[in-house]
């Protein structure tokens, strides 16, 4: 059986670290629209660096990335509440300890992973 308590808490510092980033990023996205909505320069030929629209689009990225991996950590935990942690939602057999080391929010065996996780 998986030590659950041990796997709530590296779930629950990944869960904090994602809040954090989303916080940045929305931080980081609302500066570079005041900047944007402040400026006259024409960034979208500035062959000098990369465009606001480039920087917006990146950052957006990123937090819809974060946004899915703090959805899916969400569920790791609700999976512990329940007591189901470790087991896979496919085929119900024991996920090994060293995949949920690596991933600790995957709800599949590495045989059901093929992409999902």
């Amino acid at each position: 059986m998986v030590d659950a308590q041990r796997f709530r808490l590296l779930l629950e510092e990944e869960r904090n670290g994602k809040l954090e980033l989303l916080k940045a990023l929305g931080n980081d996205i609302t500066s570079v629209s005041l900047a944007r909505q402040d400026s006259n320069v024409d960034d979208e030929h500035d062959p000098e660096g990369s465009t606001i629209a480039f920087e917006l689009s990146q950052a957006s990225g990123l937090m819809e990335q974060s946004r899915v991996g703090l959805e899916q950590i969400n569920e790791a935990l609700a999976r512990i509440d329940q007591g189901s942690y470790g087991l896979c939602a496919v085929c119900g057999t024991a996920i090994p300890e060293g995949r949920l080391e690596a991933r600790p929010w995957t709800p599949f065996c590495v045989n059901h992973a093929s992409g999902r996780s």
